[in-house]
């Protein structure tokens, strides 16, 4: 299993949009690159503060990207890049997924 933490750094509120898919068997090597490209692209959206993200050996996979506000998801949402990369997602990459955008109220963390 994969996995990234992030530390984000900034107290709430915040928001966080949480992308749970299930992969397809094929095509794992541009699903990789394909993912790697979008973090790399959100990462310089204005608003953008961090993500986490996991996936397991059977291809369910979950990755929460945290914003600033709605308008910055919303500009997010509407990339053009991005669009194309959804469009593949549900043509080639993904057997399922779904999307879930939630306000973050409080938020604690602890690292040994």
């Amino acid at each position: 299993m994969e996995t990234v933490i992030a530390s984000i750094g900034i107290s709430p509120p915040y928001y966080a949009v949480i992308f749970t898919s299930l992969l397809k068997d094929d095509d794992t090597g541009l699903y990789d690159q394909s993912a790697a490209k979008m973090v790399e692209l959100a990462q310089a959206q204005p608003g953008f503060l961090g993500v986490d993200s996991a996936r397991d050996c059977h291809g369910l996979g979950i990755t929460v990207s945290y914003w600033k506000d709605i308008e910055s998801i919303n500009l997010w949402r509407d990339h053009t890049d991005h669009q194309v990369a959804k469009k593949m997602g549900r043509e080639r990459f993904y057997a399922a997924f779904s999307i879930k955008i939630a306000k973050v109220e409080k938020a604690k963390s602890w690292k040994s």
